[in-house]
This record gives C-alpha cells, sequence and structure tokens, in this order.
C-alpha cells in the first residue's frame, strides 16, 4: 500500500489545500495499516474466499475524485489488474464537518471512511458487477469490525450511520442542524460511491 500523489494536479490548488490534502492521505494511510484492521481483512478475505495475490496493488489519492455527474468517490477497483484507490473529501467538505461535529469526529470519519471504502473495493474483487451484494457485505463487515474495537462509543454509532445511511445525493447542502438525520441529508456525499489492500 502507498500513498499516491498526482503532482501535476497539485498545481491546481493552494499551498495551504495541498498541506492539508497530504496531511489527509498520511492519517488515512495510517489508519488503513493498523494492525487491528490489517488483521481483520485478512479474515475477511478467508471468509471471503478472496486471495490476496489477486490484489496487486492499494493507493490512498492525495486528491479527491469526482465522477462526471459529480457524484464524490470513496475508491475504485479495477478488478482486472487487482488495483484498488481509497480517495479523500474534499477541504470544503471537511472545513463544514469540522465546524459542526468537531475535530476528533472529523478524524474518526475520515479513518473509518477511508477503512469502509477499503472493505467495499475488496469485496468488488469477488461481486464484480453486485453492487448490491458488495454495499450490503459491506455494512455488515465494517459493523463487525467496529463492533470488535474495545473503543465503543456513540460516536461508533455516529460514524457508522453517517457512512452507510446518508443519501446519495452527490451534492453537499450544508443547512445548519446538529441531529444526525439532518447530517445524513447535510453530508449527502459521505455514502460509499465506489466503483473497488494492502501491500
Amino acid at each position: 500500500m502507498r500513498i499516491s500523489v498526482d503532482h501535476e494536479k497539485l498545481e491546481r490548488f493552494s499551498s495551504n489545500d495541498v498541506k492539508f490534502y497530504l496531511k489527509y492521505s498520511s492519517f488515512v494511510f495510517k489508519a488503513l495499516k493498523k494492525p487491528s484492521f490489517q488483521k481483520f481483512l485478512r479474515w475477511m478475505l478467508k471468509q471471503e474466499k478472496i486471495e490476496e495475490q489477486i490484489v496487486s496493488a492499494v493507493q490512498v489519492k492525495v486528491l479527491p475524485f469526482r465522477r462526471k455527474n459529480g457524484n464524490a468517490v470513496a475508491g475504485k477497483c479495477n478488478t482486472a489488474k487487482g488495483r484498488i484507490r481509497i480517495y479523500p473529501k474534499t477541504v470544503k467538505f471537511c472545513q463544514i464537518f469540522k465546524q459542526k461535529f468537531g475535530r476528533n469526529n472529523l478524524l474518526a470519519y475520515a479513518g473509518n471512511r477511508a477503512r469502509a471504502a477499503l472493505i467495499h473495493e475488496l469485496l468488488h474483487l469477488k461481486y464484480a458487477k453486485d453492487e448490491k451484494t458488495v454495499r450490503e457485505l459491506a455494512k455488515e463487515y465494517f459493523c463487525i469490525f467496529t463492533q470488535n474495537q474495545c473503543t465503543q462509543s456513540s460516536r461508533s454509532l455516529f460514524i457508522y450511520r453517517m457512512i452507510f445511511n446518508a443519501k446519495t445525493s452527490g451534492k453537499e447542502n450544508h443547512s445548519h442542524g446538529s441531529n444526525t438525520s439532518r447530517a445524513k441529508v447535510n453530508l449527502g456525499e459521505t455514502c460509499l460511491r465506489a466503483s473497488g489492500f494492502f501491500k
């Protein structure tokens, strides 16, 4: 697994934004490399009978990615080549999230969004074009991972709901409000919009 930088694209961003994205990708990289998560992934792959060898590369991308329809992407998988890419949220999204929910919740969200995306993309290696099955299994496996962590809290449930229950409007509607149901609408991009491990 490695951090992948598109240097020519970085030139389009301000120095502050570049610093933000580099820090974000480094944080996500560490979250995905945590031994507890790596152990979980190996267990999940064994459960699904997915051979680790078919994963040729996992790239933590520094810059966000959107489809032509405007929807943000958390991850992508090239099932033929076994390549997976994990993408960040935008600076704007993270600034608004931090203002509304605080820095600690933002960090928890960023790390867990990336974990959920990697789980999702790994499942695509087996269920290539069966998006419904992949979404259902990703939700179940992420729930198992979350429940097995020793630091259970209301924050864990809050982040879980944001990642898996958010509406996928593809637009960030940032009206004010602090309850979870509003967060699901306001942070409409949060739901996994993925098309695809760890080395």
